[in-house]
């Protein structure tokens, strides 16, 4: 039972409900044994027919207290009034239920009494009318059969009258048949040729071997030559001869299809020919794309064929127009020979459109103009509308924009592929060794100037092809704009996340997936080189603040239209999350161009305290080996970085400009107060007053940011360097010799380098504090005498001024 059609019963209708159901039920519900119910009776019986009140009040009285005893006693109260209600309405309700069944049947019996007697009356009547129609019927019957006999003969009189008319009015047409055809034949009239023969027919077959045997017999010759005409004037030579074309141009083809009809209708088989005209011209699908079966040679250079003139320009040309209507010629009168023909035409129809789509795509993967792509796709346009013409129920059109979307679709791809494929070969360059009696080199500087052409034109050149798609009116693709603008903005988007990581497969920071291997397969194989990093730091920064503004703009003013992929999912292309991407790019490539040079040099430092005993180490007595090839890694990266980097603000970091102290807060006595000391235990002594000093002295900011200049990025690297040196000698012991040469080589890197960085201050702290490193991790730290020292300096730089004087700066940076 529900409340309010279909609503839920409510808490009062269903304990209605149940109280009905306790009331009337027969079968009272199984209640629990009694040892059941004593053994696990629980507060909840009580509604059970096994309810035991003296159980139940002890086991309320042991579980409760006595607040909740007199709770208890309220809701039961409350419970027993309600019940006592509900009940009391239960029997007035089923009162008046009862009450309302008695009227009812008072009412009926009511209205029941006098039917009987008016049913016996009725039947009375109907049984009078049947007693006279059958006397009537009786009474008529021998004048009905009389009138009906009359009538068949009547009918008969004049059936044989109409026969006998008709008969003699075909005996003459028959016997004037024969010169009615020849008649036919001379004015090549076959249709009215056919059709007397065809009337004829039936008396031929009744009557043939009578009289009418020599009429039938020049009858059938005259029609055995109206065949052989037909057949010259149908389709069915073309048939016969495979080698020919399928239709000359002396016959229209409303004459051929009319001429196979007539054929048809004089019993030739011409439906045993229907698969073999089909099969043909499936096989003409192959002449309609001359032009097609050229270009898709795969032994023909694409790029030659583009320069043709008017190689593309012609198509669809005047033997391509006349193969198309020929097709499309055939089709109709195929069509009308065989009218339960529809769907295997248009199987045909939708099968040249995809094999001209499928040709087109073939061209797009080799790399084609947009002029040329549009040269192919009008072609096909105007294959589908003159098929239209004949098949509108293959709905041609649509099913070649579906096609079309996805050849545009691709050509989009294709173009942003090459133009990632252009951008990859100008970087690469520089890992390619040069050839043999090739004497310039690929420098960095030309491997950023190309990149940065390929990346701005080779942009401009892909948004002008697609401009040239978008502005055509080719109906084919004014139905794809809006997918059109929309794609060249995803395009975009897509094109610079896949030259992001691109970037980061060239630097080596990730590996190479399959898709990416032929991009990156002549620089994986070998060793990533530093420039190529610094190349694409300076490349990314260029996309950033150049080439992506750019771009912005021309999608702006010509790609804005877009709207077709639906709001819900956003702008399709986002300058912003792409300048972020290629700022951090530039970023990351600069710190990693800086950590392998680093590294580079980290190596080389790592050996020179290596290998000698500094503990046995001999008198200084000149400059060691490690201190040029350190300037001349340094070098190395100066030119480097000159080829790439700006040059950045010619102000230099003196001593006086830092903001932490102006002299190493433990260098500085060492310089002084140590060369005057030649006692051991006052220097060990000294450099506990050092360390103590050090307390009190304000830091010295060190390392800053990098910025895409040449001064912060050598600056930064000389620091590394620096730092990388204190930190290995303080895993060395020395003597006093050892001590003094490193002393004496950190004090002729002051004296070179001491211009190649543009923070002075902070290279003579780390060089100081190299110094500090070694008298800590030295036995006895007494320091060379300053006029030693700089004897030996002097001795070095004059030997290295004599072998190159052009090494003695590191190309701009320094200066001895």
């Amino acid at each position: 039972m529900e409340v309010d059609g279909g609503a839920p019963l409510d808490d009062k209708a269903k304990r209605m409900r149940d109280l009905l159901s306790s009331f009337y039920s027969a079968d009272p519900p199984p209640s629990m044994p009694s040892n059941t119910s004593s053994r696990y009776a629980t507060l909840d019986t009580i509604n059970t027919t096994s309810f035991d009140a003296e159980q139940y009040m002890n086991l309320l009285v042991q579980k409760s207290n006595l607040e909740n005893l007199l709770q208890r006693h309220v809701e039961m109260a409350a419970e027993i009034k309600n019940l006592d209600t509900d009940l009391q309405m239960l029997v007035y309700e089923n009162y008046n239920k009862f009450i309302s069944a008695t009227d009812t049947i008072k009412r009926m019996k009511n209205n029941i009494v006098g039917m009987e007697s008016n049913m016996e009356q009725l039947l009375e009547k109907i049984m009078s009318v049947q007693s006279r129609s059958d006397g009537v019927n009786t009474s008529l019957f021998e004048k009905r059969e009389h009138i009906e006999k009359l009538h068949r003969t009547r009918n008969l009189l004049r059936k044989v009258q109409l026969h006998r008319f008709i008969f003699c009015g075909k005996e003459q047409f028959i016997y004037d048949l024969p010169s009615r055809l020849g008649k036919c034949i001379k004015s090549e009239a076959y249709a009215d040729a056919v059709k007397y023969y065809t009337g004829a027919m039936p008396i031929f077959k009744a009557y043939g071997n009578t009289s009418f045997q020599d009429c039938k017999r020049a009858s059938e010759e005259a029609v055995s030559i109206i065949k052989k005409n037909l057949q010259v004037t149908s389709l069915l030579p073309s048939l016969l001869f495979p080698s020919g074309k399928l239709f000359s141009d002396t016959e229209s083809i409303q004459a051929r299809a009319e001429a196979a009809m007539l054929l048809k209708q004089l019993d030739f088989p011409v439906d045993s020919l229907k698969a073999k005209l089909l099969e043909k011209l499936e096989q003409s699908i192959d002449d309609l794309r001359p032009e097609s079966r050229d270009i898709s040679n795969a032994s023909v250079d694409c790029d030659e064929l583009s320069k043709q003139e008017n190689f593309i320009d012609s198509v669809p040309s005047t033997a391509h127009q006349a193969s198309t209507h020929e097709f499309v010629e055939a089709l109709r009168a195929y069509r009308v020979i065989f009218p339960d023909s529809e769907q295997q035409l248009i199987k045909l129809a939708q099968n040249l459109v995809t094999k001209n789509f499928e040709a087109t795509q073939l061209q797009i993967r080799r790399q084609i103009r947009s002029v040329d792509l549009l040269g192919m796709l009008r072609a096909i346009w105007t294959d589908v509308l003159l098929m239209d013409e004949v098949l509108p129920e293959a709905a041609l059109s649509a099913f070649s924009i579906e096609a079309a979307r996805v050849a545009v679709k691709q050509y989009i791809d294709s173009r942003f592929s090459h133009l990632l494929l252009t951008i990859s070969d100008a970087l690469t360059k520089v890992q390619c060794r040069p050839k043999e009696g090739v004497e310039e080199e690929y420098t960095l500087e030309s491997a950023l100037g190309a990149s940065k052409k390929a990346v701005t034109e080779g942009s401009m050149d892909v948004l002008q092809d697609f401009r040239q798609l978008l502005d055509d009116d080719l109906g084919l693709l004014v139905k794809l704009r809006a997918l059109l603008n929309d794609w060249v903005q995803e395009g975009f988007q897509d094109f610079f996340r896949k030259l992001d990581n691109h970037f980061l497969l060239l630097s080596g920071k990730i590996n190479s997936t399959g898709q990416d291997q032929g991009l990156t397969e002549g620089t994986q194989k070998e060793k990533i080189i530093s420039g190529l990093v610094v190349v694409l730091a300076q490349l990314s920064v260029f996309i950033e603040q150049s080439a992506i503004p750019r771009i912005t703009e021309e999608i702006a003013a010509s790609f804005s239209a877009g709207g077709a992929r639906g709001y819900e999912y956003g702008p399709a292309f986002v300058p912003a999350e792409i300048c972020r991407i290629f700022r951090s790019a530039g970023e990351k490539f600069l710190h990693l161009y800086i950590n392998m040079r680093t590294q580079k040099i980290s190596v080389l430092l790592r050996k020179r305290f290596t290998t000698p005993n500094w503990v046995k180490h001999k008198e200084p007595r000149e400059v060691h080996m490690f201190v040029d090839l350190f300037l001349q890694e340094l070098e190395a990266i100066g030119t480097e970085v000159k080829q790439i980097l700006p040059q950045g603000i010619h102000r230099k970091h003196r001593r006086t400009d830092s903001n932490g102290s102006t002299t190493s807060s433990r260098s500085n006595p060492l310089r002084d107060d140590r060369i005057i000391r030649s006692n051991t235990q006052r220097g060990r002594s000294q450099l506990l007053e050092t360390h103590l000093a050090k307390l009190f002295k304000q830091k010295m900011e060190i390392f800053t940011k990098v910025e895409h200049t040449q001064e912060s990025v050598v600056t930064t690297i000389v620091k590394f360097c620096l730092k990388s040196l204190q930190e290995f000698v303080r895993l060395q012991t020395f003597n006093r010799s050892g001590f003094q040469q490193i002393q004496l080589d950190i004090q002729f890197l002051r004296t070179t380098l001491k211009e190649t960085a543009e923070d002075e201050a902070a290279i003579d702290f780390l060089l100081d504090e190299v110094i500090v490193a070694a008298a800590e991790r030295c036995l006895d730290p007494i320091p060379l005498e300053p006029p030693i020292l700089d004897k030996l300096i002097q001795a070095k730089l004059a030997k290295k001024s004599e072998q190159s004087p052009a090494s003695s700066s590191l190309h701009g940076f320094s200066s001895p």
